[in-house]
C-alpha cells in the first residue's frame, strides 16, 4: 500500500486523519524519540517533516529518528528543495496554486523532479494554497505570494477546481505557520462542495473544537505544529486526535 493509500483509508477509516507537523528547527533532538512514541499513541496519524528556513543540517538524521520510533507514515512537507530525503515514506510534491511566482509553480519542482526520482521516493502531488491568516507568516515572506483573501471563498474554490482538473491528489489549503487566525470554516465548506480532492487543513488551528469544526466543514486531514511545539505533552495531542476522529 502506498503512503497515499494508508492516507485515504485513514480518511475512510476514522473520519478524518490528523498529521503532526514536526519543525527539526524547533525541537530538541534529544527528545524527539519519546516524543514522537507519545504522539503516536495519543492518535497521530501520520508525521509531516519540513519548514521554511531549515537552520539546521540534520534533516535526514530528524527523519530517521522519526521514522525508528513510530509506524505511521512519515511524510515531508518541503519548504524547499534541499528539504528531500530517500528516509521518508513519501513527500508532498507542492505546487503553491495560489501564488503567481513560477518558481514555486515549476521552477523547484523541476530541481527537486530528478531527486526525487532516483531517490524512489513517492511524490504526493499537492495543490498548495496559502489563506490569509491575519498576520505576515514565514511562507509568505519566503514564497513572494500573496494569500487569497479570508473572505474570498469563490477565488479559492477556483484554484481548487483547477488543481482537481490539473489531477493533482490532494489540497493543501494553509493560514501559515503561526497565523493569528485558521482558515475560515466557510471556506473550507464550500472548497469541499465544489472540489472532490481530499483536503488538508492547517495553520492557526488553536484548540480540538477549532479541528473539529474544520473536519465538521469537510476538511479530510488536519494538521497542527506551533501549537504542539508550544504545549509539547501527549494529553494536548490526544485531545486533537478525538476532536479530529469522527468514526
Amino acid at each position: 500500500m502506498t503512503t497515499f493509500e494508508q492516507l485515504l483509508k485513514i480518511k475512510r477509516d476514522r473520519g478524518a486523519g490528523y498529521l503532526l507537523l514536526i519543525d527539526p528547527d524547533k525541537i530538541d533532538p534529544k527528545k524527539l524519540p519519546a516524543f514522537i512514541r507519545e504522539a503516536t499513541n495519543a492518535g497521530t496519524d501520520a508525521f509531516l517533516v519540513g519548514g521554511s528556513l531549515m537552520l539546521s543540517n540534520e534533516f535526514d538524521k530528524t527523519l530517521a529518528i522519526i521514522k525508528e520510533n513510530t509506524k505511521a507514515p512519515v511524510i515531508i512537507f518541503p519548504g524547499g528543495v534541499s528539504q528531500v530525503s530517500a528516509e521518508a515514506d513519501a513527500i508532498l510534491f507542492l505546487l503553491l496554486i495560489s501564488g503567481r511566482n513560477p518558481d514555486y509553480l515549476i521552477g523547484n519542482q523541476v530541481n527537486a523532479a530528478p531527486i526525487i526520482k532516483r531517490m524512489e521516493l513517492e511524490a504526493i502531488s499537492t495543490g498548495y494554497m496559502l489563506i490569509d491568516g491575519g498576520n505576515v507568516t514565514s511562507v509568505e515572506f519566503m514564497s513572494n505570494t500573496k494569500p487569497i483573501p479570508r473572505e474570498k471563498t469563490d477565488i479559492a474554490v477556483a484554484h481548487a477546481l483547477a488543481a482537481e482538473l490539473i489531477g493533482l491528489k490532494l489540497l493543501y489549503l494553509e493560514a501559515g505557520s503561526g497565523a493569528k487566525q485558521s482558515v475560515p470554516d466557510a471556506m473550507v465548506k464550500k472548497v469541499t462542495k465544489y472540489c472532490s480532492l481530499p483536503v488538508i487543513v492547517g495553520g492557526g488551528i488553536q484548540t480540538p473544537e477549532e479541528a473539529k469544526n474544520k473536519v465538521k466543514a469537510g476538511a479530510s486531514f488536519i494538521v497542527t505544529g506551533t501549537i504542539i511545539e508550544e504545549n509539547s505533552h501527549s494529553s494536548i495531542i490526544q485531545e486533537f486526535a478525538n476532536a479530529i476522529h469522527t468514526s
